[in-house]
């Protein structure tokens, strides 16, 4: 079992910039066909300061700085056992290439349902970028299958 006391443990800040060619191909990967996601003239012409970051793309950017799975290491849970089980996301101001955003995450809660077979994860974050301003919220929930456990 996860240890409750991560709970509102803050995980390190990182920081990271926005390139326009990792938005293209996230756009890309995930099946965007807006142009204002793939060629700068038209992100500019829909108004944008460059090319904007697709809704999910900061969740992506937040698994690159690594944060998550140094605690999932730390924690001895496994990536075999980890599912991906929910994610929201609140912007408050659109993300664009050429920002330089610091995400400052916690473990927001971990508790556990059917008899300890299924432990979940609640990470909070916040973005701001380079003038200080907040750009969005994230929380995430990561799922911990243990199959020993039995079902209640």
């Amino acid at each position: 079992m996860i240890d409750t006391k991560h709970i509102g443990r803050p995980l390190p800040t990182s920081h990271f910039e926005i390139e326009k060619g990792r938005l293209r191909f996230f756009a890309k990967a995930t099946g965007e066909t807006r142009q204002e996601y793939l060629d700068e003239a038209a992100a500019k012409a829909a108004g944008y300061r460059s090319l904007p970051a697709p809704p999910t793309f900061l969740m992506s950017a937040d698994l690159d700085a690594g944060a998550l799975f140094n605690l999932l290491d730390e924690l001895g849970i496994s990536l075999g056992k980890i599912l991906h089980g929910e994610q929201s996301f609140t912007y408050f101001t659109p993300v664009c290439a050429g920002d330089v955003l610091k995400v400052e995450s916690h473990i927001a809660d971990i508790y556990s349902k059917k008899g300890g077979a299924l432990e979940f994860i609640v990470k909070d974050s916040v973005f701001t970028h380079q003038d200080g301003a907040r750009v969005a919220e994230a929380r995430s929930v990561i799922v911990v299958r243990n199959p020993e456990e039995k079902s209640a």
